[in-house]
């Protein structure tokens, strides 16, 4: 699953690379180990526009009895969102991107697991498929919330984990966030793992594994 990742830009970066015309982020500093239950930066499309707003992450589906599922829906599955209650709406009408510049997974080795970066080779910022949802608590307290949006992985990311983040080409972005299209047999070419060749995987310290650690320390390489 996709549990941490990376987003060192700033605001102006992301405004400029998604074009978005509105903007509803208070505030954002480069994030080297954004973790599960974090507002995230995220855009939608509004039919005439990109906007660039905050998720919670870990979605929870309109119909839930306890805002406390999301910390169990921070990832779904390409394979079965139209079979899933929490993702089967989402998918038709509620997605997004996720905007990051890296990834961290976790690879079982002699009985450890060791932290690894992943991003582009590039260094570029990418865009995670994301799904959201909205959510009105009993004392009419409204939540907005996402989930990352898996796949298979593609050979750089088998010898490390079994799934990896739906990133989307550029020229997907538009059509992943068009509400017109509600047919998720048009967004299946989408889920394909991205190509191996364009990307690259680097271990970094364990500290990662903390989520109050968030400096740049944690995307440094670790010395061998």
């Amino acid at each position: 699953m996709c549990g941490r990742y990376t987003i060192t830009v700033t605001l102006e970066e992301l405004i400029a690379r998604y074009r978005a015309d509105h903007v509803a982020v208070p505030y954002h500093a480069p994030r080297y180990n954004v973790a599960p239950g974090q507002l995230v930066p995220a855009v939608v499309n509004d039919g005439k526009a990109n906007r660039l707003g905050v998720l919670k992450w870990g979605l929870v589906p309109p119909w839930a009895d306890d805002a406390r599922i999301g910390s169990r829906m921070i990832n779904a599955r390409a394979e079965t969102l139209t079979e899933r209650p929490a993702f089967r709406g989402a998918i038709r009408r509620k997605r997004c991107l996720l905007p990051a510049d890296g990834f961290y997974e976790w690879k079982a080795s002699a009985g450890q697991k060791r932290p690894y970066r992943i991003r582009l080779r590039s260094g570029e910022l990418f865009s995670m498929a994301g799904l959201y949802e909205t959510w009105t608590s009993p004392d009419g307290d409204v939540l907005h919330t996402c989930a990352v949006v898996t796949t298979a992985p593609n050979r750089l990311m088998a010898d490390i984990h079994d799934r990896m983040p739906v990133i989307l080409r550029k020229e997907d972005e538009s059509l992943w966030l068009d509400r017109r299209v509600q047919n998720p047999a048009e967004l299946l070419r989408l889920f394909v793992p991205f190509p191996e060749d364009e990307m690259e995987a680097y271990e970094v310290d364990g500290r990662v594994g903390n989520p109050a650690n968030d400096d740049p320390l944690c995307i440094e390489r670790k010395a061998t």
